[in-house]
């Protein structure tokens, strides 16, 4: 861990630990990825499994560590210090589960693309093709792989968590790992439920967002972290007020992205949620707010995957004349202004504090 420079002003017992910044986070996290997945795939059982690991390693460059930042960031929150091997090893092994999500989520909506190049499903099904295979079995062959590799992600995210020193400690913190992996399921399946079904019920979509992006993106990396060190129920308690608002801001944030991000930044088309009907706080706010003839409109296009571009740009010319844009976008202030409040009172030490302030900042503004 790093500290300030020691002085005998300032003995070591005083000291306040210096938290790692995201690049700090991406560089320790991706070095423990690459090395385990480096020596999975030498002991694969034979060539034929290299499609799976070069899906998955590209798969995760890129990432966000978002999750990694949280889980690390959550361990000095709790008190933690000394060598961050063991709360590194949890962070890389959340991102495992972060692919495995990621791999399932893209078969499930049938995504082209994933930051920018093509989802997982797609890779395999290429290199199905490339290796041999006939190209009328690559569409299925590649949704079959893309099923095993989130599969062998979750596995790989298991077996990581217990590849080194600490096993006492992530026993403990098993029932949280556990909590985390059941909410996203249920609200993946919520989510699956709602699709192609618009609906202005905002906290049915509000509902989704917590049990899908809320408590897995934020909330459970950080007590996660904050249990790896031993915290008490005070700061756990904390974690989870301050986690729910951003994680709530966060997939609000994703809702807009989904309809007017910018395609060479979000790395996905303009229009995927719309073609696909997702059932989000923007559509719930905008089948509130537009006029009939805009609410015909949306009724009538939204899940409709033959959608045009032209026809996507009318339902998001409807969203926005409606001012659900609008209204999301205050959703996000308030919810950032409140997971703020939350940590002007809590117990954390300061530097833990100011650094979760800098991940509210970037979980809300940010534009990919």
């Amino acid at each position: 861990m790093a500290v300030l420079d020691q002085t005998e002003k300032h003995p070591p017992a005083l000291l306040a630990p210096v938290l790692p910044d995201l690049p700090v986070v991406r560089t320790e996290v991706d070095t423990v990825l690459a090395g385990f997945l480096a020596r999975k795939a030498q002991a694969a059982p034979g060539p034929e499994m290299a499609p799976l690991f070069t899906a998955l390693s590209t798969l995760l460059d890129g990432g966000k560590r978002l999750r990694a930042h949280l889980c690390i960031t959550g361990w000095y929150a709790g008190g933690g210090s000394g060598e961050r091997e063991l709360v590194v090893r949890v962070a890389a092994a959340l991102e495992l589960f972060q692919a495995f999500a990621l791999v399932h989520d893209d078969v499930m909506d049938g995504s082209d693309l994933r930051r920018g190049r093509p989802t997982a499903h797609h890779a395999l099904a290429a290199a199905y093709v490339d290796g041999g295979g006939r190209p009328r079995r690559a569409a299925a062959h590649g949704v079959a792989a893309g099923v095993l590799l989130g599969d062998l992600a979750l596995t790989l995210s298991d077996e990581l968590l217990l590849a080194g020193p600490g096993d006492e400690a992530v026993r403990r913190i098993r029932p949280l790992l556990e909590t985390m992996r059941s909410r996203l399921v249920y609200g993946q399946y919520l989510d699956l439920l709602s699709t192609g079904r618009p609906c202005d019920d905002v906290e049915a979509a509000l509902r989704i967002a917590r049990y899908k992006t809320a408590s897995y993106t934020v909330e459970w990396p950080l007590r996660i972290g904050a249990a790896l060190a031993g915290a008490g129920d005070d700061v756990q308690d904390t974690c989870g007020e301050f986690a729910m608002p951003l994680g709530e801001a966060f997939q609000l944030r994703d809702d807009l992205l989904g309809v007017f991000g910018d395609p060479s930044r979000t790395g996905k088309p303009v229009g995927d949620d719309i073609r696909e009907g997702k059932a989000t706080v923007l559509m719930a706010l905008a089948l509130r707010l537009a006029s009939a003839a805009g609410r015909r409109l949306l009724n009538g296009s939204v899940g409709n995957r033959d959608l045009t571009d032209v026809d996507v740009q009318r339902v998001r010319d409807v969203i926005e004349e409606s001012g659900a844009g609008r209204r999301v976008e205050r959703m996000i202030t308030d919810r950032h202004d409140a997971a703020l409040a939350v940590l002007g009172r809590a117990p954390f030490p300061a530097p833990a504090t100011e650094a979760l302030r800098e991940i509210a900042g970037i979980a809300t503004v940010r534009q990919s």
